[in-house]
């Protein structure tokens, strides 16, 4: 999943611009943080992986106010833009939905049959 969302950003930064790029980028970077978190944690539910993407990505996003190290502004971003906030929720719901689709808990096998009912004898009423 991390491969396959940083091509995407790399082919909407390549193919788009503008508001659209921007926008994507920041959905996009939410799911690669997503993709992440799977990868650190692979038994957390992909509910909780989600949450914790979006909650990394806002803590970055509001880290910006104090003031990223210019060292790390490729990274991390240099200036707070609240619309941002938003389109890390539509990425960590993208993701979410990635890592639900993802999900492989091992094979699908038949439920097992119903158990069979053990007969007792009736009582007959003379």
């Amino acid at each position: 999943m991390a491969a396959a969302t940083v091509a995407a950003g790399l082919a909407v930064r390549s193919r788009t611009g503008g508001a659209f790029a921007k926008c994507a980028g920041d959905a996009l970077y939410t799911v690669l943080v997503c993709a992440v978190v799977v990868l650190v944690a692979p038994r957390l539910r992909p509910a909780l992986a989600a949450g914790a993407a979006l909650v990394l990505s806002w803590a970055v996003e509001l880290w910006q106010i104090a003031g990223v190290p210019t060292a790390l502004h490729p990274l991390f971003g240099s200036t707070f833009n609240a619309p941002d906030l938003f389109w890390y929720v539509v990425g960590a719901l993208l993701g979410w939905c990635l890592t639900l689709g993802g999900r492989h808990d091992g094979p699908v096998r038949p439920a097992d049959p119903p158990a069979p009912v053990e007969e007792t004898p009736s009582v007959r009423s003379r």
